[in-house]
């Protein structure tokens, strides 16, 4: 590819504004300029095939023609009014959000993101509840504001401990490096609920919620067994305690098999209030909650967004929306899905640092570990993430040591560009491998 050394003056300017806790990927960081369907180009002319979407928010595609004409459209009528006025497009899109929701009676609130979304959340499930106690999973992470971090139990991502709320945290998702590791999915279900019982015991009577994502996002891609959040949900529900699914990351059918995370562990009834964001916009700032009426309706005082639900954000939102049901892109993700999977679960069997593949439809995690000890290799998930990069193909990383890349393309990704990724991928992986 293109010497990419013409991005550090850019990259010099950024760390003289930016905080230092701002990070890039690559140790010579990407000036992304433009991107279409699958693929994007930096400001030097080189074409990457791109499988993290932004931090998984690029849910269709780049410059999605119909989003690009409903943005257009209603920027030259008017950009923002704020939730005191009526606005058509708020309206339409909370009405389409509503009818897939899967909540009785749902209510719809719009916010400008996935940490403002959870946010509200919290603020739904205290207030209705009159506690601020909250659960939460071991390894989770549901934004950076004050009260999103005071519920993330991934150490990476928690600069502080001071909290708003008290926080206590349950077995749930993340299984290697846990005494429950070696479990089969059923016991370890038993094992997780058997944690959340003795955690209660331990709490002072009520509390107000336990939010938790389908799948670990930033936490790696850890996956629960099938059912398991409905098995915890009949013990929530003995106590009055509130369900919250973070699908900021699994919402609008990137696991293929449903439209919402939750929907893997419905047999106990839907949660309480469902948060959302990153995919639904297609790269436009919003994120919103979902609850039934009640919980919803149970803030008394006056209040309002100033961007949330703006009407050019929603407008570009509802045409993705639109597109993304009218496609089936959830069956694509599905589909596609496997066959990138397949290619990875087969080079896990001869790539000894590949410790796990993980996730669902779209939404795949790498753990990488050095061989013979099992020890969390960080610096073999830096090394792929510049190799794919060099390649041509953009990925993620996560998990509680930086060791697991998360890949997680526009969910129209076709077969061609699966197994072109794939070979990428597997190739990268062979070479970190026989590092020293």
């Amino acid at each position: 590819m293109t010497d990419t050394g013409k991005h550090t003056e850019l990259a010099k300017r950024r760390k003289a504004v930016l905080p230092d806790w701002v990070a890039t990927y690559y140790e010579d960081p990407i000036d992304v300029e433009r991107g279409e369907g699958r693929h994007v180009w930096d400001a030097e002319g080189n074409r990457y095939l791109d499988f993290f979407g932004g931090i998984l928010t690029t849910m269709t595609a780049h410059a999605l023609p119909e989003v690009t004409a409903a943005v257009s459209e209603q920027a030259g009528r008017i950009l923002h009014s704020s939730t005191l006025y009526l606005n058509r497009p708020m309206v339409e899109l909370a009405e389409r959000v509503a009818e897939v929701s899967g909540i009785e009676d749902p209510r719809v609130f719009f916010t400008s993101s996935g940490t403002e979304a959870n946010d509200t959340a919290l603020l739904l499930a205290t207030g209705y509840r009159g506690s601020n106690q909250v659960l939460a999973l071991r390894n989770s992470y549901h934004g950076r504001s004050f009260s999103a971090l005071a519920i993330t139990g991934n150490r990476a991502w928690s600069p502080t401990s001071l909290s708003p709320v008290q926080t206590a945290y349950v077995h749930g998702s993340r299984r290697r490096g846990t005494a429950l590791a070696d479990l089969s999915d059923e016991d370890f279900t038993a094992a997780c609920v058997d944690d959340l019982e003795d955690v209660l015991g331990q709490l002072h009577g009520n509390v107000a919620c336990l939010i938790a994502e389908p799948i670990q996002g930033v936490g790696g891609f850890a996956v629960p067994p099938d059912g398991l959040f409905a098995r915890f949900k009949e013990v929530l529900d003995r106590h009055g305690i509130l369900w919250i699914s973070d699908e900021v990351q699994t919402g609008w059918g990137r696991t293929g098999e449903h439209f919402w995370g939750w929907q893997a562990h419905a047999g106990s009834g839907p949660p309480d209030i469902v948060t959302f964001a990153k995919g639904l916009g297609n790269g436009l700032s919003i994120g919103g909650v979902i609850a039934g009426a009640e919980v919803m309706n149970s803030i008394k005082v006056s209040s309002l967004s100033t961007f949330g639900g703006s009407p050019v954000t929603t407008a570009g939102a509802l045409a993705n929306l639109d597109h993304l049901l009218a496609h089936d892109l959830q069956s694509n993700a599905h589909r596609v899905g496997a066959v990138l999977r397949g290619a990875l679960d087969d080079a896990r069997l001869r790539l000894p640092h590949v410790a796990d593949v993980r996730g669902k439809g779209l939404m795949i995690g790498v753990e990488l570990v050095r061989p013979g000890t099992g020890e969390p290799d960080a610096a073999a998930a830096t090394a792929v993430l510049e190799h794919t990069r060099s390649a041509g193909l953009l990925i993620g990383k996560g998990g509680l040591d930086g060791n697991v890349l998360r890949i997680a393309p526009p969910l129209s990704l076709t077969e061609a560009e699966a197994r072109e990724g794939a070979a990428i991928l597997v190739d990268a992986l062979t070479g970190a491998g026989e590092r020293p």
